[in-house]
Parts: structure tokens; sequence; C-alpha cells
């Protein structure tokens, strides 16, 4: 379980499927009860105490109206797709469950910084942008390879790393199938890497909480 600071106040606090339903036996130890109300994310849990808790459906899993069906869809293998791209490297497969049945990791070279009194910028701009263009082109033709044959069994597409460089893969025409399938979630991941990619699929499957505590008497 990670947790970090939520823009607005609270905390994200990311779960595996399988610890989900001891999360909430947790949140409702700490805070009392909870009721559960459908919305358009997943659920929202309202603590007694004032604390809420909106638990966020993972990708590729329905949006249901009570906190059972909601940790018994949490858990279920689906097929996922991944799509991971930054600048010149791309890594990409299908997820079913927790385990990677196909994947590919590509690197093309993107010229870095150059040192002072190098080429001019314009002319280095130049030719890095191209480069980028080439290396997400190639991006593009491996998902159509890689991904695209799966598209009509994948329950959702998850993409993650630069969302410029995703963007301009999945703007490929033939790539509109994967496109319709694309979650909201974009992951946050380094240059991607054989084991980012591994890593990816466990951020895929999580479900995303949005904690907010109850405001104390001082805070009021």
């Amino acid at each position: 379980m990670s947790s970090r600071p939520a823009a607005g106040g609270g905390r994200w606090v990311e779960v595996d499927p399988d610890r989900a339903a001891r999360w909430v036996t947790g949140f409702a130890d700490r805070h009392g009860p909870p009721t559960a109300s459908a919305q358009a994310y997943g659920l929202l849990l309202s603590a007694p105490d004032g604390a809420t808790a909106e638990l966020h459906t993972p990708p590729g899993a329905p949006v249901v109206p009570d906190l059972d069906a909601f940790v018994r869809e949490v858990v279920a293998p689906r097929r996922i797709g991944l799509l991971l791209a930054r600048k010149g490297a791309v890594a990409m497969g299908v997820a079913e469950g927790t385990r990677l049945s196909v994947h590919k990791v590509d690197t093309r070279y993107v010229q870095g910084r150059t040192a002072a009194g190098g080429w001019s910028q314009q002319r280095f701009a130049r030719r890095r942008d191209n480069q980028t263009k080439a290396a997400l082109a190639e991006a593009a033709d491996l998902a159509v390879r890689l991904l695209l044959p799966a598209a009509d069994r994948l329950d959702a597409l998850v993409a993650g790393g630069d969302r410029r460089a995703v963007d301009t893969v999945l703007a490929d025409r033939r790539l509109a199938p994967l496109s319709a399938l694309r979650a909201d979630r974009l992951l946050d991941v380094p240059e991607p890497r054989y084991a980012v990619l591994v890593a990816a699929v466990a951020a895929a499957r999580s479900v995303r909480i949005l904690v907010r505590e109850p405001q104390t008497e001082a805070g009021r």
C-alpha cells in the first residue's frame, strides 16, 4: 500500500485489490461503520465522525451500487492492456490478472542536452524532435502488432509515462479501438523497462482511495 498527499487536502492511498476488504474494515474500526453511496468514480464511504473515503473503481471494473459488490468486482481477474511511453522508450503488454501474457520493451535513441558551444539550439531542437517523432511512430507500429489484435478481448487500456508521448502514439488512426478502451488513470512511471512494466500491472489494478480525515474543533 502506498500513500501520498492529495491536492486540496486529504491523501491518496493505493491498495492492492486483495487487501481492499481489509482496508475498509480498518477504516470502519478507526472512524465507525460507514455508509456507502454510489458515485460516478465508484463509492463514497462516509463515517460517523466525518471521515470520508472515495473508492475509485479500477480500470475495467464496473461501477457498482454497494460495498460488497465493489470488493467482489475489484478482485475479479481482468485482461488489461498497458502502454508506457517516455521519450524514446516504450513498453507495452497485456496483463491477465497479475500475469503479463505478452510484452515488449523497445528503446530508440533520442538526443539529450548538448554541452555549451555545441550545435545551435534550433538545429538541436529539430534533430531531437525528428528523433522523438520517429520513436513514437515505431511505438505506434509496435502497438498495432502487439496490442491491437487483443483489443476486442481487453477490459481496459492503461497508459503511463509522458502524457504527450502516449497521446501521440494513440492518435494513430489504426489504434482507434485501443483509444476507445483507454482508462482515465495515467501511471507515473520512470523510463519504461521490463521491471517498470511488471510494476505497472499492480499499479493499474490497484484501488485508489482518497481519504479525508474529520476536521478537528481547532480546524473548523
